[in-house]
């Protein structure tokens, strides 16, 4: 797992402009993109140009913890031609602040100068400002489109009802667990407390939407 320490002297002021919007949902809002670590085997069946060998080879690979182990898989079973098609169905939600320039480039309709914007404004620290930055260059459709592939890690001691049940497959049993054992004072503590309810792949899949600042 890895560790990201994203808030330095210029991002604590960034907080606190941020401070208002801090409590949103800190996953973009979903307009029916498929996750993977979460849809029915009869869910991937109707993505775009997967066939039942490939349905069969993501639900047995997953979870998927970056979007670029969902494409080594993807990429075995649909032409190249046809990623596209694909992730406009079914994406892996990328953390803003630790993703490669290739998984970002597999959002279907980036290019290169999105890619910068995308990197121009890290580190976030709240969706919100990824809302204002992108929304710069885009309308809101598009804003809207792109924000439902990204996320922003959440800070298990502070963050709302809102923004955890915002992680998908978060509900409010979860939730509530979530905040059962605050204050967390390290990664292994929450692991350890959220293993009570869901088996280890789960506990890895939610540990990417969470951080302890």
């Amino acid at each position: 797992m890895r560790s990201r320490v994203y808030v330095g002297a210029a991002c604590a002021t960034l907080v606190a402009l941020l401070a208002p919007d801090a409590a949103r949902a800190q996953a973009g809002g979903n307009l029916g993109l498929l996750n993977p670590n979460l849809a029915t085997a009869e869910q991937l069946a109707g993505v775009p140009g997967l066939d039942g060998d490939g349905v069969a080879a993501i639900t047995d690979a997953r979870p998927f913890l970056r979007m670029s182990d969902l494409h080594a898989v993807v990429a075995e079973h649909v032409p190249a031609e046809g990623h596209e098609a694909v992730y406009r169905a079914m994406f892996v939600p990328i953390d803003l602040n630790d993703v490669t320039d290739e998984e970002i480039l597999l959002i279907p309709g980036m290019g290169n100068r999105m890619l910068h914007e995308f990197e121009e404004y890290r580190p976030y620290v709240a969706l919100a400002q990824f809302h204002r930055e992108i929304g710069k260059y885009v309308d809101d459709d598009e804003l809207a489109r792109l924000a439902q592939y990204v996320y922003v890690r959440i800070d298990l001691n502070t963050a709302s009802e809102e923004a955890i049940l915002s992680i998908p497959g978060v509900g409010g049993r979860m939730q509530h667990e979530f905040e059962e054992y605050r204050p967390y004072t390290s990664m292994a503590q929450f692991r350890r407390e959220i293993g009570k309810y869901v088996d280890e792949d789960e506990v890895e899949r939610l540990a990417r939407y969470v951080e302890i600042r």
